[in-house]
């Protein structure tokens, strides 16, 4: 079965949750228009005869697709990863809540009290995200093969600044951490269908790293050292431009207290692999992840915890004192 297919059959499945998705088919029939149309430098464009140079083709910056194709595959794009965060957020709130807050979220979502359900809803997650990454590789991998170009890669890249690309959602390696953790706890069931095929916590010469086979031979690595202090991430948080460091050494690359938090860092701040700006205020803490970690690693989470303590009540005093300090106009 072609993937197109394929792809529609999900959506229509998934019909009564009304899931946003890559508009497969109309992106298509925009390149197969594409082929179709005369453009501004009066040639006829036939891909189908690749003998005939570039003459033929599609130049690079095409007014039949650019117009409609980008523009429609970024809104698509933004639709589908904002979906997928939503979501992924809800449901480990949900599994990391407690007490009173966890029932009424369980009311609130209408899910029954059980592992098997979270899980289910889980995996459901996994699959749209699976196939919503491959739908946008392989329209952006036809265009290129339409346009001979490498536009789409191009455009693949920009998405990944615009962090709109699924696959580095921080969202997706808390679900990998969520997968794990529920395969690792005690409270497990035979029925709970599994979110990830091959996905583990692997150790090498004590660094930690995630690693997960998703499609088409595509594995994602994600390694869990920080790359400010060199350590296993503690406290991990990843700003919006994906890169994960420890939650105390994000707030010194930010220039800001642990008790201002990393949403008082300035918007020129940038993050000290990409350079970026404006990555710190909608950082997200990997709670699933820190949990992961000091379960597979105690005797190392035990220590880092008592260092931190000793700097976060240091940081705690001198940022109170300069604050009496202040109102008392000393």
């Amino acid at each position: 079965m072609k993937f197109c297919k394929k792809y529609e059959e999900y959506m229509q499945g998934q019909g009564q949750k009304k899931l946003p998705g890559v508009g497969f088919k109309k992106l298509k029939k925009i390149l197969k228009r594409c082929r179709k149309q005369p453009h501004s430098h009066g040639v006829l464009v036939d891909h189908q005869n690749k003998g005939n140079g570039d003459s033929s083709t599609c130049p690079k910056q095409c007014p039949v697709c650019d117009g409609t194709f980008f523009p429609s595959l970024l809104k698509e794009m933004s639709a589908v990863v904002g979906f997928f965060n939503e979501r992924a957020q809800r449901l480990l709130e949900l599994h990391l809540s407690s007490g009173f807050s966890k029932c009424f979220i369980w009311f609130k979502e209408k899910l029954r009290g059980n592992h098997v359900a979270l899980i289910q809803e889980g995996k459901d997650l996994v699959t749209y995200a699976i196939i919503n990454a491959i739908a946008m590789r392989k329209i952006l991998k036809k265009y290129d093969k339409i346009h001979y170009s490498k536009q789409g890669q191009a455009f693949k890249s920009q998405a990944q600044s615009m962090h709109i690309e699924i696959l580095q959602s921080p969202w997706l390696c808390e679900l990998m951490a969520f997968h794990i953790n529920l395969r690792e706890s005690k409270v497990n069931s035979r029925n709970a269908p599994a979110l990830f095929e091959g996905c583990s916590l692997v150790l090498n010469d004590g660094k930690p790293s995630l690693s997960c086979e998703l499609f088409d031979s595509v594995k994602l690595d994600i390694d869990l050292t920080c790359s400010i202090c060199l350590e296993t991430l503690f406290d991990p948080v990843s700003l919006t431009c994906g890169h994960i460091f420890c939650y105390m050494c994000a707030c010194k690359a930010g220039s800001v207290t642990i008790v201002d938090g990393l949403t008082a860092a300035t918007p020129n701040q940038k993050c000290p692999i990409c350079r970026q700006e404006g990555v710190y205020e909608a950082a997200v803490h990997l709670e699933e992840l820190h949990i992961l970690l000091g379960q597979s690693c105690p005797e190392y989470w035990e220590e880092r915890r008592k260092s931190e303590k000793i700097e976060r009540v240091q940081q705690t005093k001198e940022h109170w004192e300069s604050q009496c300090r202040l109102f008392m106009g000393i």
